[in-house]
């Protein structure tokens, strides 16, 4: 059984909140934020809760400012970043190795703060490469520079970015076929939705085990 609590958090840019799925015998922490349309409720951060306390890996999900304050829309990202500038002290308190990780929004702020943080590596689950049709505004540079070991986890039918339409860089790339932005499949794809999640808590396990 993990041990989960929650603790909050005061940042420049407001209170955040933790939740720490805590490993028995925890080697790693991987701390993964929402996007800018949804909280640490989403299908995959959720998953990965439930999964890697298991594997030696303290999983803890960060309700960035904006959310615990209960607003609908996302600050600018230099306030994002703020934010989870101010998380991050809490995070390393455990005194572990620090993933920096998060889904679209939380994604790009992760990739952006690495380096200057002192983070071991970054997750970057349905990182957002450019705004639904319009490839030309790409954020790869973000990514590219984040300077750490990287793992992107991609949809394959992603509007935001498909696994083709990535750089070549110094990063892995783990698909999950058929997966839109929120990693949902249709009815009529190949694999279930369950079949998807296990694919994106897969690749996360292997990758992180290879960071151990």
């Amino acid at each position: 059984m993990t041990h989960v609590t929650t603790e909050t958090v005061g940042t420049d840019a407001g209170d955040a909140r933790i939740t720490w799925h805590e490993a028995r015998r925890a080697r790693l922490v991987l701390a993964v934020s929402h996007g800018a349309g949804g909280g640490i409720e989403a299908r995959d951060l959720q998953a990965l809760a439930a999964a890697l306390p298991a594997h030696g890996v303290s999983v803890a999900l960060v309700e960035q400012p904006w959310r615990v304050a209960g607003k609908k829309l996302a600050p600018a990202p230099k306030t994002l970043d703020t934010g989870w500038r101010g998380v991050w002290p809490a995070l390393a308190a455990p005194g572990l190795p620090v993933i920096s990780g998060g889904r679209s929004a939380g994604a790009r702020v992760a990739c952006r703060t690495a380096a200057g943080l002192g983070a071991h590596a970054v997750l970057a689950l349905s990182f957002p490469l450019h705004p639904p049709g319009r490839p030309e505004k790409s954020r790869a540079a973000e990514l590219l520079g984040a300077g750490v070991p990287t793992l992107v986890v991609q949809g394959g039918n992603d509007p935001f970015g498909r696994p083709e339409e990535f750089p070549p860089g110094d990063f892995r790339l783990a698909e999950v076929a058929y997966g839109d932005h929120g990693f949902a499949v249709p009815k009529r794809a190949e694999i279930t939705q369950e079949r998807a999640l296990e694919i994106v808590t897969g690749a996360v396990r292997e990758w992180v085990v290879s960071l151990l």
